[in-house]
């Protein structure tokens, strides 16, 4: 998942990328949206709330190029980049504690309607967990294996830069010709940390490097061929274009001279740091080693459960809690599919009997492909009976691309385009069938695609009465805690027939639950990366091969594995809670709608709204 907008999280970037809406965004439509608010004197105080909101989301825009291209705005910053370094984070958090400060000064909270009030809060808890993530930020790793900001920027050009005429392709140049200084101010403020000594672990480097290294690859870099990856795009998008074969040509040329000139000397020079740091690094894994390392954590802890009552002490004795109890529940489906042996026995026999895995074929990968494709389109028949709302956008399964497989997560998802030109997208890692096992199929879909992600994403950016501040955060501990309720759902809805597939589903949840203790037990108790993947691998069915990366993604990560889990817990409690006291008149399609259509909220004012949705119900409203 990537980052957002307003989400309290330490990046310069307004949004690394923004799910689909319902219309068309561009610059046009804003102002038109604008000029149709109410006059000041005409407003109620949720109006001029709101009114500020678009403001300052107008203003936050102007900084990051890159937010608008995956917003779908095509302007006079096409061409360029958003500011990167100290300087321009210190800039963004000025402005980020301006904003809460004229919120607080402004508006009257007690004036607000119930929406209004919730977009209040929201906005306090960003000013007041922004600021606590800054204080902490140069603790943080500015390279990491796991959102790689090298490769990303590939990504982004790849995925996000549309060339629809000879302008874009001209302002598609412009950036290529911008890569090399992005990445030479990356590799300053990486540098800047690493001498007060904040450097990954010793296993980091090689990874990095040879991501960098297979974006050298291919022309214009080598006699190859072979096109690298982004010159095959560009190639592919201007020969798109209704140019004539000299111009086109022309183009081409250009690109090859600025990869050569610029982009590859600054991946060079990349390498060569990263090389440096790697010769001062150690294997120590958690963040405490870093200067600040605790004070960290604790701030990672408490922005991606977005909760401030739970210690990394509680998250890991939760974490030892819900391992025990979904295990007991798997030895009961043991009991169902006849397997005589102990719990680790039959992890065993998952990972290696071949009636779980596709060949490591082009048929085996397109053979999974087809079969998760299916799987949604089941989901989709049926979405009805359990979801008043749903997104208008649609859904693709897709493999991840080769030249990015290394650094690529298993799976995750890509959201639409804003002017749907796009659809969602569900990305599965193919690149080793091994690593993707049968019978995690309808767990993973559901999670990354419907009804997760795509539902919640989507759907978030085709509501038409919240701010797009609102509709544009990202909290993990709420979305991936929707996606993994999402998986736990898809039992509700009927599915998960196949006793395997249902210990799939366990075995995700499994995953999660480990994930609170292997991440508190790295960052807080110390363990090293060899402990956390011995308890891993004892306490879940995942291969080795999936398990290692998955570890050094928590490690260079901190915090994040922890949101999945909590946000979970949190919705299956406030369900739970509704069930309970609305009896008959529980309704899946309203509390769906409750959880889903007031964007990416904090869990306790995701709490607040569905209790007033609960007291709406009672009282016949």
């Amino acid at each position: 998942m990537l980052k957002y907008l307003m989400g309290g999280v330490a990046s310069v970037a307004l949004l690394a990328a923004a799910p689909h809406a319902a219309m068309a965004l561009t610059t046009t439509a804003l102002q038109a949206t604008e000029a149709e608010t109410p006059a000041a004197g005409e407003q109620t105080e949720t109006e001029r709330l709101y009114a500020w909101m678009d403001e300052v989301f107008q203003t936050e825009l102007q900084y990051s190029p890159e937010s608008k291209t995956q917003l779908g705005i095509i302007d006079e910053d096409y061409d360029d980049w958003g500011p990167r370094g100290d300087e321009a984070a210190a800039a963004e958090h000025a402005r980020r504690q301006e904003y809460r400060a004229e919120l607080i000064e402004n508006f009257d909270r007690d004036l607000l309607d119930e929406a209004g009030k919730l977009s209040y809060d929201f906005l306090i808890y960003q000013g007041t967990m922004s600021d606590r993530l800054y204080q902490v930020r140069e603790s943080g790793y500015v390279f990491s294996p796991m959102g790689d900001a090298v490769s990303g920027l590939t990504t982004f050009m790849i995925n996000a830069h549309q060339v629809r005429n000879e302008e874009h392709a001209e302002a598609y140049l412009s950036r290529l010709a911008g890569l090399g200084e992005i990445v030479d101010d990356l590799v300053e403020e990486a540098e800047e940390r690493a001498e007060n000594g904040v450097r990954l672990p010793l296993f980091a480097y090689p990874r990095l490097t040879a991501s960098a290294e297979r974006q050298m690859s291919g022309a214009p870099f080598d006699d190859t061929d072979t096109d690298s990856a982004i010159l095959a795009d560009f190639r592919g998008k201007v020969e798109a274009l209704d140019l004539s074969e000299e111009d086109g040509a022309a183009m081409i040329a250009r690109a090859e001279e600025i990869l050569l000139d610029s982009y590859q000397p600054a991946l060079q020079r990349y390498v060569a740091s990263l090389e440096e740091m790697e010769t001062h690094a150690d294997e120590r894994a958690g963040i405490w080693k870093n200067p600040n390392g605790a004070e960290y954590y604790e701030a990672q802890v408490a922005f991606f459960t977005t909760r401030d009552d739970l210690t990394a002490q509680d998250v890991h004795e939760i974490g030892l809690s819900e391992v025990e109890r979904i295990q007991n529940e798997m030895r009961g489906i043991m009991e169902q599919v006849g397997f005589e042996g102990d719990l680790q026995e039959f992890f065993e026999f998952l990972r290696t009997d071949e009636q779980f895995y596709y060949p490591d074929t082009d048929e085996g990968q397109q053979a999974y492909l087809e079969r998760s494709t299916e799987i949604i389109d089941q989901v989709m028949e049926v979405a009805p009976e359990y979801f008043d709302t749903l997104p208008e956008a649609d859904l693709e399964v897709r493999a991840v691309e080769e030249w990015r497989e290394a650094t690529a997560t298993g799976a995750f998802y890509n959201q639409p385009a804003l002017d749907g030109s796009r659809p969602g997208y569900y990305y599965v890692n193919l690149s080793n069938m091994a690593d993707n096992p049968n019978y995690l199929m309808e767990s993973l879909a559901y999670h990354e695609g419907a009804p997760g992600h795509h539902f919640q994403i989507a759907l978030a950016m085709e509501l038409e009465d919240v701010p797009m501040l609102q509709k544009l955060a990202w909290y993990s501990a709420y979305g991936e805690g929707w996606a993994l309720y999402a998986e736990h759902l898809g039992k509700d809805m009927g599915f998960f027939e196949d006793p395997y597939m249902d210990f799939g589903r366990l075995s995700y949840e499994l995953f999660r639950a480990v994930r609170l203790v292997v991440d508190t037990g790295l960052h807080d108790q110390r363990w090293t990366r060899e402990e956390a993947i011995a308890y891993m691998m004892e306490n879940t069915p995942m291969t080795e091969g999936d398990i290692t990366p998955e570890v050094e993604r928590y490690i260079v990560w901190p915090g994040q594995a922890l949101s999945y889990k909590i946000g979970m817990m949190t919705i299956l409690d406030l369900r739970e809670q509704a069930m309970e006291r609305l009896g008959d008149d529980f309704d899946y399609g309203g509390f769906h709608d409750a959880v889903l259509t007031a964007g990416t909220i904090p869990l306790p004012l995701l709490r607040t709204r569905v209790e007033s949705w609960i007291a709406s119900v009672e009282a016949g409203e």
